[in-house]
């Protein structure tokens, strides 16, 4: 049972809130840039009276605590991320982003507004917990390897020991202040790799004086689909895309090399290795058969996250309770990647979606789209639910 219910404090500094979030939204920073997003929010934390805020963690993180009078106790960590995109912004709103080419296109400009709106409403109910809540703000997200490990790295999760996480990610395909939980896998491991198929290059008129590194590309491009077709158990998911082909620069001129991009989306660490084992292989077989070769680079990207059943449940509880049973939904395993993933494996987590999607005011855009958007009523009930879990939890330990 929810401690005190908060979505009414939280209504009420709303307006506080939005105008973080279009704060950090027209100043955007790309990943371990976001040296005025965490200078804005250490100040923000001191103002609140957060105590033992550091800054510098993992690069440009910031931590600090909220420490419950109700006595000692265990320790949760409450997340977000803060960096944006290289992306130009196509919406034309008052707060458009004032960085060409830089944009919050993914809605980590709100996860950091709110988790300072939780911070605020934590800060006026330490009475009425007792352990201590961890506010961490993290740099990037969006870019491999990330930056949830080198705060890892930086004891971000230690002095105090973390005993649990909670995250959450504004959702643009669900409406504005739904939530979502899901127990178990909530993203895919992510990988990228990158290969360069070496051949001959000659004129188009005499490919058999030639090695064709293009028809090797093709060749091995439709060969790795049978990685997901014939090689992965059908009651697993796996996901090989292609994404990139660079080759020559002329009609009658066989080039001398191509390169090949894509990315590899896994859930099991089974089908992980498989796909990391396997990829290479192919793609130098059936290089070497056609009488070229392949340098294959893979780069290993995040891994799957894992939502603790344990922890999940104080988040549905605390969404039913706060929202409404119709408000709230077991959310659905997506292949996208996330580096939250990475706490999920040290310490027992729940990363949850809230939605912030509006057709009446078009925010209906994806996620990386040059349009995205979120609607800002939407927060309340992703604040509520954060902090509210976060109390439960210590409250119950």
């Amino acid at each position: 049972m929810a401690t005190v219910n908060l979505t009414r404090e939280f209504d009420e500094i709303l307006p506080v809130v939005v105008a973080d979030r279009r704060h950090f939204h027209e100043h955007p920073e790309l990943a371990f840039e976001e040296y005025e997003t965490a200078a804005y929010v250490a100040e923000r934390l001191r103002e609140l009276g957060v105590e033992d805020i550091k800054t510098g963690v993992g690069g440009t993180g910031v931590t600090g605590l909220i420490r419950g009078e109700r006595g000692d106790g265990n320790v949760v960590m409450l997340r977000a991320d803060m960096d944006a995109l290289p992306i130009l912004e196509e919406n034309a709103v008052d707060y458009k982003s004032q960085v060409d080419g830089k944009m919050h296109a993914c809605g980590h400009d709100a996860h950091t507004a709110m988790l300072l709106g939780v911070a605020r409403i934590l800060m006026q109910h330490k009475a009425e917990f007792k352990g201590t809540v961890k506010v961490l703000f993290q740099p990037a997200e969006e870019v491999p390897p990330g930056g949830a490990q080198a705060m890892i790295k930086d004891g971000a999760l230690e002095n105090p020991k973390v005993d649990a996480a909670i995250g959450l990610h504004v959702a643009a395909d669900m409406p504005a202040g739904q939530i979502a939980w899901k127990v178990g896998p909530g993203s895919a491991g992510s990988d990228r790799f990158r290969v360069v198929i070496q051949g001959r290059g000659g004129h188009a008129a005499r490919p058999q004086a030639a090695v064709d590194p293009v028809v090797i590309a093709a060749q091995a491009i439709l060969a790795l689909q049978t990685l997901v077709a014939r090689e992965t158990d059908p009651m697993d998911s796996a996901v090989v895309s292609t994404t990139a082909v660079i080759a020559g620069d002329a009609f009658n001129v066989i080039p001398d090399s191509a390169e090949i991009r894509g990315t590899v989306r896994t859930i099991s660490t089974t089908a992980r290795e498989h796909m990391a084992k396997r990829l290479p292989e192919i793609f130098t077989g059936i290089a070497q058969t056609m009488g070229g070769s392949a340098d294959v680079t893979y780069i290993q990207g995040y891994p799957s996250l894992q939502n603790d059943a344990a922890i999940v449940e104080f988040v549905r509880n605390a969404a039913i309770e706060l929202t409404g049973e119709d408000n709230v939904i077991e959310g659905k395993l997506g292949l996208g990647g996330e580096d939250f993933s990475y706490f999920s494996l040290e310490v027992p987590s729940c990363f949850f979606n809230c939605g912030t999607r509006n057709e009446e005011r078009d925010i209906v855009w994806g996620h990386h789209h040059p349009r995205f958007d979120v609607e800002e009523e939407g927060f309340v009930n992703g604040m509520a639910v954060m902090a509210t879990a976060a109390m439960d939890y210590l409250n119950a330990m």
